[in-house]
């Protein structure tokens, strides 16, 4: 770890300032942070301590919208009551994410801005070939270990997975993005690699994420999280699905529906092809099972993933399944 410069930044404006210097970097709950320093991956030339800034931790809900601060910490997002009622696909993803210890220390600012866990990305020394951390120099990826790798969103460049849970419930229930000057889709704030993958996120020197608003809906009201992993806690996800669903009044019909994928794409996954399929149809199993194989339109495996095309369908479907019997 090289040397750096420390500075705590006691408002809004004084890090958007700062974090427009060269080689400038935010702290928060620093969970992220450490580890990319730890393997080499992080070398800042100034890291910036936002986590005193006043303002940027409340969690303010009601039956129209969720605003949370970017300080908020995952387990208090978790476990706020109004977010379970109105919103239990983002609790159950906040949950199911990372372990107890640093979900009480890492921050929804933070979460979001995380990178990759992809080991090629995180091994600069032993595989120096890694377009996200220098542009054209390949990626070593392809064609080796892939099992954890990306089958949507995928290029020549790069085929690393998301790896978060959170960022996918937000994804399916249209949720924004205040980086200062300007609001953006939680969907739009991820890039995917294309020809290039040194950016993973649309945010720019001087800009900080302050909050992240959720629109309220039925869909979001009746809602959940499935994630399967190969062990049952402190994973990330082979696939997962955050999905939301209303009916009709006939208890039968769907009205709306929403449903994102994890663990399987190079970002947070909208599957609207599978809703679309849905919108209107009377929930059945065999109808269900059918539109979810839409979930994997345009995949692309690179061997040992090939699982990940058969799999993710499953939970689409398990997850949508799971609301029926309960709506």
């Amino acid at each position: 770890m090289k040397d750096f410069s420390y500075v705590r930044a006691d408002s809004v404006e004084a890090a958007r300032n700062a974090s427009a210097l060269p080689g400038a970097v935010l702290l928060a709950g620093g969970t992220t942070l450490i580890d990319l320093a730890k393997c080499g991956v992080a070398e800042p030339q100034t890291v910036i301590d936002i986590s005193h800034i006043e303002g940027l931790s409340a969690i303010d809900v009601d039956a129209n919208r969720a605003l949370i601060g970017a300080l908020a910490k995952m387990s208090h997002v978790a476990d706020h009551a109004e977010i379970k009622s109105h919103f239990p696909a983002v609790s159950e993803a906040l949950w199911q994410a990372a372990s107890a210890q640093l979900r009480n220390m890492a921050t929804i600012g933070g979460n979001l801005m995380q990178r990759t866990r992809c080991p090629y990305f995180r091994d600069p020394q032993n595989f120096p070939a890694c377009n996200k951390r220098a542009s054209g120099s390949g990626c070593s990826a392809i064609g080796g270990v892939t099992r954890g790798h990306a089958v949507l969103g995928t290029s020549e460049a790069c085929i690393a997975t998301y790896p978060g849970d959170l960022a996918v419930a937000l994804v399916a229930f249209e949720a924004e993005i205040d980086v200062g000057e300007r609001r953006l889709k939680v969907e739009d704030f991820f890039l995917a690699p294309g020809a290039s993958a040194e950016r993973e996120h649309d945010i720019g020197p001087g800009e900080v994420i302050t909050a992240i608003e959720i629109p309220g809906s039925a869909a979001a009201r009746r809602s959940t999280y499935l994630k399967v992993r190969d062990r049952q806690s402190y994973e990330f996800a082979a696939a997962s699905a955050a999905v939301g669903l209303e009916l009709e009044s006939d208890g039968r019909t769907i009205r709306d529906i929403r449903v994102a994928l994890g663990g399987v794409a190079t970002k947070p996954w909208r599957a609207r092809a599978v809703e679309e399929a849905l919108k209107g149809k009377v929930l059945t199993e065999d109808t269900v099972r059918q539109a979810s194989l839409l979930a994997m339109d345009g995949a692309v495996d690179h061997g040992a993933n090939h699982y990940k095309i058969e799999l993710a369908p499953r939970v689409v479907a398990r997850a949508i399944l799971k609301l029926g019997e309960t709506a």
